[in-house]
């Protein structure tokens, strides 16, 4: 296997600012953020899913600011409109012509707040932006700034005033968290340091765009042996087979996988990736992508149940053979 170029020496320290910048408003979530991170790098989205005043929005908002990006929000209601979202052509009467309305789309960092809030059409109007960074007004394509990432929340489905994302729509996010609640001590912290007031002015830009950007392109060169390669691709046919499973997992989501666990590597001071890696990913990357059968809801089963079974029983490559 041939040796990466990869500088596995960054990231450490970087990562630490990070941590202390963001705790200025949200206490704990490190694991989090660093999965956010990843998915950034990795020029994916995330799928925030929890009830609410867990923090979801509190986190984006923090994590978006230390990166020195262009950031809009996008609350969403039942009457909001495709064109709300990506904008349209309006008309300028003192010109007499048309011109660009660009929507909030147009930004390096979108939170897209209470997404299953919004009407089908609406969340359907993400999509080509969220796959191929372009967004078309029109019949005009328009490609969108370099990074790019969607921070969605979610309600649980089950809450009233919610449309259920459909599975087109899911499969476009590269992970989906569920944040939970804090701990005892966590949210005594909370209280005693932020309390009701949030000072988002306090928080220090740690990256910028062209630095992500660098970085994303040094992730490339991250050295994936092929043992990794039919690792994943066992997982994935393990999903497709399982009896609890109705639809496994897609070949977008094994690349989903992939580019994760690479970055994942990255950020763990790797120019290879481990299986530790891909079991570390999979649940993130692929807990929303199951769709579980009549069986499997009369038993009470969870994606990540399933997941953490098919890793016990799928074969694991070895250590030292990935490292060659």
């Amino acid at each position: 296997m041939g040796k990466s170029n990869v500088n596995v020496e960054t990231n450490d320290t970087e990562l630490d600012k990070l941590f202390h910048e963001v705790s200025k408003v949200v206490i704990g979530r490190k694991k989090e953020l660093k999965l956010l991170f990843t998915a950034l790098l990795a020029e994916g989205h995330v799928l925030l899913e929890d009830l609410p005043g867990t923090g979801k929005t509190t986190m984006v908002k923090a994590f978006a600011k230390v990166l020195d990006c262009r950031f809009s929000r996008i609350q969403c209601t039942p009457d909001l409109l495709p064109s709300d979202v990506v904008g349209g052509s309006i008309f300028n009467p003192k010109t007499n012509e048309f011109y660009l309305r660009k929507g909030p789309i147009f930004t390096n960092v979108l939170l897209v707040d209470e997404i299953n809030r919004a009407l089908p059409r609406t969340q359907s109007s993400l999509l080509e932006c969220m796959e191929e960074g372009q967004v078309s007004i029109e019949g005009e394509t328009h490609h969108l700034p370099k990074p790019f990432i969607v921070l969605a929340t979610q309600n649980p489905i089950d809450m009233e005033g919610t449309f259920p994302l459909p599975e087109a729509q899911l499969d476009r996010f590269l992970m989906r968290l569920k944040l939970g609640y804090p701990s005892l001590e966590e949210e005594e912290q909370m209280l005693e340091l932020v309390g009701d007031f949030l000072p988002y002015e306090q928080v220090q830009h740690i990256f910028d765009p062209e630095k992500i950007n660098v970085l994303q392109q040094q992730i490339k060169e991250v050295v994936v042996h092929p043992s990794i390669r039919e690792y994943i691709i066992a997982l994935a046919s393990a999903t497709r087979s399982h009896p609890l499973v109705s639809v496994g997992v897609s070949p977008r989501a094994s690349k989903a996988l992939y580019k994760t666990v690479k970055t994942w590597a990255f950020l763990n001071h790797r120019n290879f990736v481990s299986p530790d890696d891909v079991k570390e990913m999979v649940i993130p990357v692929w807990n929303h992508r199951l769709f579980l059968n009549t069986e499997a809801r009369m038993q009470e089963a969870v994606p990540e149940k399933i997941l953490n079974q098919i890793l016990q029983d799928v074969h694991v490559p070895e250590e030292r053979v990935v490292r060659v």
